[in-house]
């Protein structure tokens, strides 16, 4: 998977499309990523303690990768991500603006 947590990333797809925000969280074995802030869902939370009372909480709910598109640092647009290698190591680079990310 070529988008890491941290990233930031602009929502091509759904209810939030056109929206930016960072990456919080990365699941590569489904391929979804979960973003802060975007793509809100509302969750029922359970009372745990007796006399506590439930409440409706909002969570950020998982996008699919093919939904976003990173944001590259430098160049500031969005972009697509290519991958070199550059003595051992593997990096990633913005294929617009052609540096490292």
């Amino acid at each position: 998977m070529k988008i890491k947590k941290g990233d930031t990333i602009t929502i091509k797809k759904g209810k939030d499309a056109g929206k930016s925000g960072k990456v919080a969280s990365v699941s590569p074995s489904v391929n979804k990523v979960t973003v802060h802030g975007l793509n809100q869902v509302k969750k029922t939370v359970r009372p745990k303690k007796m006399g506590e009372k439930g409440q409706i909480v909002a969570v950020s709910a998982p996008l699919a990768v093919s939904n976003v598109m990173l944001v590259c640092p430098s160049c500031g647009k969005e972009t697509r991500i290519g991958m070199r290698i550059e003595g051992k190591d593997k990096k990633r680079f913005c294929k617009r603006c052609n540096s490292v990310i």
